[in-house]
C-alpha cells in the first residue's frame, strides 16, 4: 500500500508541475475535467447523481467554458440560471427529487468546480508562475508538518469525532511550517530566477493558506463521515479520489488567489 502510494504520488507531483508550469488552455482543461471528476464523486458519494447531477456537469462546463473565453462578467449570471434551472428540476419532476439533493448539487458546483478554477486564475495573476506554487506548497506542505509535529508532540484533539488522529499542536505546527515553507521558497526563487519574491508576503500567504487547507481537509471527512464511505474513488491508487487528494487545494486556492492578488495592489 505504501509502495503504491509513494508511485502514485510522484507521478502526480510530475504531472502537477508539467501541467501547471505550462499553464493556458492546458492548465485550464486538466482543471476542468477534475472538476468534473470530483463533481461526480460527490454527487455520487452523496445520492444526488442521478438527474440532477446532469446539471451540475453542464453548468460546470459553463463555468470553465467563460474562463476560457475571459467573460467572467457573465459568471454571477450563469450562477443564478444555475440556481432557477435546478429549482425548475426540483419543481417539475417532483416528487423525484428531495431538497437535500439539489442543495447538494447547486453547493458542488461552488465546492468543486468554481474554487477549483482558482488554480488557474492565480496562475493567470502578474508573477502567478510563482505564486502559484503557494496553493499546493501551503496546502501539502501544512499536511506534511502537521503530520509531523503531530506525532512528536500531538496532546490535545483537533476534533476528536471526526478526525482523531489530528491535533491541535499539529494543526499549529502545520501552518507554521507552512508559512516557513513559504519564506523559503521566496528566497529560493528570488536566487534562482530573480522572481519578485517577497518572503514575508510568501510566509503570509502560506500560513493563511495552512490554516484554511485544514477547514479543507476536515470539511471533506465530514462529508465521507455523514455518509459513510472512506475515500471518495479510486482515481489515484493509495490516495482515493480527486476529492481525496486535493480537499485542502479546493479551499486553499481562492484564499491564494486572493490574498496575492492583494498583496501585489492587483485587487
Amino acid at each position: 500500500m505504501f509502495k503504491t502510494r509513494l508511485i502514485s504520488g510522484i507521478g502526480l507531483v510530475a504531472a502537477l508541475i508539467a501541467i501547471v508550469g505550462y499553464g493556458g488552455y492546458v492548465l485550464l482543461g486538466t482543471l476542468a475535467v477534475l472538476s468534473l471528476i470530483g463533481l461526480r464523486e460527490l454527487y455520487k458519494a452523496t445520492g444526488a447523481e442521478k438527474g440532477l447531477g446532469a446539471v451540475g456537469y453542464l453548468f460546470a462546463i459553463g463555468w470553465y467554458a467563460l474562463l476560457m473565453l475571459g467573460r467572467m462578467e457573465y459568471a454571477l449570471p450563469l450562477l443564478l440560471l444555475f440556481l432557477v434551472v435546478v429549482m425548475a428540476a426540483y419543481v417539475f419532476g417532483f416528487p423525484a427529487f428531495r431538497s437535500e439533493q439539489v442543495t447538494m448539487v447547486f453547493f458542488g458546483l461552488f465546492y468543486v468546480a468554481v474554487m477549483l478554477s482558482y488554480v488557474y486564475q492565480t496562475r493567470e495573476l502578474p508573477g502567478g508562475g510563482t505564486v502559484v506554487w503557494l496553493i499546493f506548497l501551503s496546502s501539502w506542505g501544512c499536511d506534511t508538518c502537521a503530520y509531523c509535529v503531530g506525532m512528536l508532540f500531538g496532546k490535545h484533539k483537533m476534533a476528536p469525532r471526526l478526525s482523531p488522529k489530528k491535533s491541535v499542536e499539529g494543526g499549529v505546527g502545520g501552518v507554521l511550517g507552512a508559512a516557513l515553507l513559504g519564506a523559503l521558497f521566496a528566497a529560493a526563487m528570488y536566487g534562482w530566477n530573480g522572481a519578485d519574491a517577497d518572503p514575508i508576503h510568501y510566509a503570509i500567504i502560506c500560513g493563511v493558506g495552512g490554516m484554511i487547507s485544514q477547514v479543507g481537509d476536515l470539511a471533506a471527512s465530514a462529508i465521507k463521515r455523514n455518509h459513510d464511505i472512506k475515500d471518495y474513488g479510486k482515481l489515484i491508487p493509495g490516495h482515493g479520489g480527486v476529492l481525496d487528494r486535493f480537499d485542502s487545494v479546493i479551499f486553499t486556492a481562492p484564499v491564494i488567489y486572493y490574498l496575492a492578488a492583494f498583496l501585489a495592489g492587483v485587487l
